[in-house]
């Protein structure tokens, strides 16, 4: 969709990246990083000024002890944190749990894995002010003597869905049940709306020992070109992990590695402030989606809006967003990609609000143009 948005001068909220500047403290530190030769190979599973970073973060904030130089593997971004983790835990044969709609690497990670995924509905909300759900006799029924891990993104791209306490819980005991690691992907997790809150697996009783969380900087601090991401995770899986990632990347960027330790301590205000900026923008474009006539389900957490797009009369969300790109000028991606029962997802487009006010201004008034041409 973004080569999409390219060829047509579309206004892109389909891929998730910000259009506005990271941080200058961040940037700073990069380039004084390059200046002052922090430019041959880190540590292979990270700079050691990061994994303490990021160990000393997560327990000051989740209460989780953190041992960074048996439990924090740096990757080259969380995409392949993601993937050195199911190499790393999963055999072929096994199973993978992952909840749809989702990320699409996920099904291709358990695939590429020798793993066989197993889906599970989330639903979409039925009314205003409740979240995507998921049943929970459902789930217990996916899991079995071959589960090997589940998925979960928590806040959740694409439906913005924050996992409860009390959701978390319960599949806590399933995996504690089956024998069964919960990789969890935490990426979005500063980025919360409407009082929500984040719970991390691993601070849940019995979890610590079996939850790999992946997190990076790419959301947390608009800079998703970096690619620096890691596995917070207990030492023998940090181990296979590490492994798997040596062959995979050999390492992320070493001064980019820097610049990230640097950022993980910027103070709290910051990330009250990313929060409430998004929480403006996520305003700002649920307004002009339901003025042009989606169906919007609004997000408690990440930068994403799944609409419903039923009412448009396109044949599927594939046609819709072609008409959308070529003759509005506006990129969103169609709902069936974050779907393996792609029926599921034909009638819903999925936007982001990571963008200036500049860019959503233009979104504004191409999707006007959109409203007008569907009622003449």
């Amino acid at each position: 969709m973004t080569r999409l948005a390219n060829q047509h001068g579309a206004v892109n909220l389909s891929q998730g990246f910000p259009d506005f500047p990271a941080p200058k403290a961040i940037k700073d530190a990069a380039c004084e990083a390059i200046q002052g030769d922090v430019n041959q190979y880190a540590v292979t599973w990270g700079a050691k000024p990061l994994r303490d970073a990021i160990a000393a973060d997560f327990t000051r904030r989740h209460g989780v002890p953190v041992v960074p130089d048996a439990q924090v593997t740096v990757c080259c971004g969380s995409t392949e944190a993601m993937m050195s983790t199911m190499m790393a835990i999963v055999d072929p044969g096994d199973e993978v749990i992952i909840f749809e709609p989702y990320y699409e690497n996920y099904g291709p990670d358990a695939i590429l894995s020798g793993a066989t995924p197993r889906f599970v509905k989330l639903r979409e909300p039925q009314s205003a002010g409740h979240d995507w759900t998921f049943d929970h006799d459902e789930l217990a029924r996916a899991f079995s003597n071959r589960t090997r891990a589940i998925i979960i993104n928590t806040p959740n791209n694409p439906t913005g869905k924050v996992f409860t306490r009390e959701e978390l819980t319960g599949i806590a005991k399933l995996c504690q049940q089956w024998g069964t690691i919960a990789v969890t992907d935490e990426i979005y997790d500063h980025i919360l709306y409407d009082d929500a809150v984040h719970v991390t697996m691993a601070s849940l009783d019995g979890m610590a020992d079996r939850t790999v969380t992946i997190n990076s900087a790419s959301k947390t601090f608009s800079v998703t070109g970096w690619r620096v991401g890691w596995t917070i995770a207990p030492p023998d899986i940090t181990s296979a992990i590490r492994k798997v990632h040596d062959f995979l990347t050999v390492g992320a960027a070493a001064p980019l590695q820097a610049a990230a330790a640097i950022a993980m301590g910027l103070p709290a205000g910051y990330y009250r402030d990313l929060a409430a900026s998004y929480s403006k923008r996520r305003d700002r474009l649920m307004g002009i989606l339901t003025s042009a006539g989606f169906v919007c389900y609004k997000p408690r957490g990440a930068y994403y809006i799944m609409t419903d797009v039923s009412s448009f009369g396109f044949p599927d969300d594939v046609a819709m967003a072609r008409h959308l790109v070529t003759d509005v000028g506006v990129a969103s991606v169609p709902g069936s990609s974050f779907y393996n029962d792609r029926a599921a997802g034909r009638n819903k487009l999925r936007f982001t609000f990571c963008k200036k006010d500049e860019t959503l201004d233009k979104a504004e008034q191409r999707l006007a143009t959109l409203k007008v041409k569907l009622r003449t």
